[in-house]
């Protein structure tokens, strides 16, 4: 039997029981369509994320934290173990252009005009954590004075939008608030600061000096210095980030400040950016592939439904069977003919599972407002999981259907 023709007589036999055959398509659709939806949300959500990391930035970001034993870094549990004397050390090194540190400066509440919210902290860094960075209105704070730069979602918080210029309050404790300045509104954050803060997530900036108090009594000068959690060491240019992390990284293990004030149980971690991009995807593609193994099970459901639907098919056309077998049908013709009828129910109910998933992975994505990206190899690999499910579920009817005995099959009712 010819090919042609037996995809002409399998069509028949599917169209001859519409809805037992939609159906049957039904569960690999909403199989091949859950896949799809999770890889395009997966591809999705790590665009979104490694797109605001993925920039050439020669900033290398130090901090300290309990042992992980996968070098990411532990900025949850961080101690103050930085000192200005590892600050002006490291900025000695060659191809070093600035070193900048960050801490956290806890505050009970903020008030601008007649609107009061309580907020936890403030981050205070240097002038030179926003080289790179555009603000929407004014600039960059001034060391020593009581000035405060807002990210986008800091200057729109408030019942009112706040701009540079503008004065806000800040509440350290109950009898003592002071008078900021807003000397700046970033228009969008880059870089290590942009990551903490995230991106959708009010940060506010001030100076080192004079709001950051935390001091530790330094090893290597005997006095008490500011002590800061997190360092960003930012080289040159980002083809020097090599050449600068070897010898900070050999300080900061044998002969910094933070080796000694760490707890042993600390270690401490250098992550450049190509690093912590690397590691952004390592988790997103385990998350995605835990994601879409959990709907391939759907796949199983949909192959099951093909299978059962193809034996109650050769139950039917028993007797049609034997009339074939009489008039000089092969088994390997037989074998064919549902083998066939299995795989073009598995085509069809993966490409209209593909555009299924494509519409939800879309819809998806722009309802939890994620910029779309796709993932076409899946697109061929659902086509090819169609036919696969198809075989597979087609096989042993097909088998069963071709060792049918001819005469048992005529005298079928």
């Amino acid at each position: 039997m010819k090919l042609g023709e037996s995809v002409r007589m399998s069509w028949r036999a599917i169209t001859g029981h519409k809805l037992r055959s939609v159906l049957t398509v039904l569960g690999v659709v909403i199989g091949v369509g859950s896949v799809i939806t999770f890889v395009t949300l997966g591809a999705s959500l790590q665009a979104a994320i490694v797109g605001d990391v993925a920039t050439s930035s020669p900033d290398i970001a130090v901090s300290v934290g309990p042992e992980s034993g996968q070098g990411g870094p532990p900025s949850g549990d961080a101690v103050p173990v930085f000192t200005e004397h590892d600050i002006e050390q490291l900025q000695g090194i060659e191809n070093v252009e600035a070193v900048v540190p960050t801490g956290q400066v806890g505050i009970a509440g903020l008030q601008y005009r007649d609107d009061r919210i309580r907020w936890p902290s403030m981050t205070a860094t240097t002038a030179a954590s926003f080289e790179g960075d555009d603000f929407a209105s004014g600039g960059v704070f001034t060391a020593g004075e009581n000035e405060v730069v807002l990210n986008p979602a800091a200057a729109t918080m408030f019942e009112q939008n706040v701009s540079a210029g503008d004065e806000i309050t800040v509440e350290f404790s109950e009898n003592d608030s002071r008078t900021l300045t807003v000397a700046g509104v970033l228009n969008a954050s880059t870089g290590f600061a942009a990551v903490a803060g995230g991106g959708g997530t009010p940060a506010i900036y001030v100076p080192t000096d004079p709001f950051y108090t935390t001091t530790a009594e330094s090893p290597a000068t005997g006095e008490r210095e500011r002590a800061y959690p997190q360092l960003t060491i930012r080289a040159v240019s980002y083809e020097q980030v090599d050449d600068v992390e070897p010898p900070a990284r050999d300080y900061l293990e044998n002969e910094s400040d933070a080796s000694q004030l760490k707890p042993e149980s600390y270690e401490i971690t250098l992550t450049t950016n190509d690093a912590l991009v690397e590691q952004i995807q390592s988790i997103l593609s385990t998350f995605t592939n835990f994601i879409t193994g959990v709907a391939v099970i759907s796949l199983l459901v949909g192959a099951i439904g093909i299978a059962n639907m193809m034996l109650v098919s050769v139950t039917e056309r028993t007797r049609e069977i034997g009339i074939m077998k009489a008039i000089g049908a092969t088994r390997r013709d037989i074998v064919q003919l549902f083998l066939v009828e299995s795989v073009i129910l598995g085509v069809i109910g993966s490409v209209i599972g593909t555009l299924v998933g494509l519409a939800g992975g879309y819809a998806a994505a722009t309802l939890i407002d994620l910029p779309i990206a796709f993932a076409p190899e899946w697109f061929a690999i659902a086509v090819v999981v169609g036919m696969g499910v198809g075989v597979l579920a087609g096989i042993y009817p097909a088998w069963d259907a071709a060792r049918t005995d001819p005469i048992d099959a005529l005298r079928h009712e």
